[in-house]
């Protein structure tokens, strides 16, 4: 179903040339209609004061001709663009480098540390070893400790919105 070699992959070079930041693309939906929901973002957003729906639209104007060329995605495909939203996912290493300091919650393949396959703290540090990427996420709990939990043991993380 999912022509990724022709679409995925030029994807967010399209998104970066109309000036915003490709966060990710979730492909739902059959095979007859697939669903393409595609979150962006401004570069060096904060929470809060990121893409607008004006963006949003903007953006599927520009894309849906592109896309409406590919011969591999069917002519009823929907594309959803939007924010991506107070909970913002965190996938590449520089949106964990551009969130230290702020509130993040990490889920686990498995269990990550005090029984919980969820935690959450302040995200205190990225670690990253000389050629190997990103290796780990250091946390600071809400108790004051400090965990590093490996990258490898990560299934996704996003930032936890606090309502003031």
């Amino acid at each position: 179903m999912r022509p990724v070699a022709d679409i995925e992959n030029s994807l967010e070079d399209q998104v970066s040339d109309l000036g915003f930041e490709f966060i990710d693309l979730d492909w739902a939906g059959s095979s007859v209609r697939p669903v393409l929901r595609l979150r962006v973002d401004k570069h060096d957003s904060v929470p809060g004061k990121g893409v607008t729906i004006q963006d949003c639209a903007q953006i599927s104007r520009v894309l849906e001709p592109w896309l409406d060329s590919h011969e591999s995605l069917p002519e009823r495909y929907v594309l959803e663009v939007s924010s991506p939203g107070v909970d913002r996912p965190l996938i590449k290493v520089e949106d964990f480098r551009r969130f230290q300091g702020h509130q993040v919650a990490l889920h686990g393949h498995e269990v990550l540390a005090e029984g919980n396959k969820r935690l959450q703290g302040e995200l205190v540090a990225v670690v990253v070893e000389d050629g190997m990427g990103l290796t780990g996420i250091r946390l600071r709990l809400g108790d004051g400790v400090e965990i590093t939990i490996p990258k490898s043991e990560i299934q996704k993380a996003h930032l936890v919105f606090t309502w003031k």
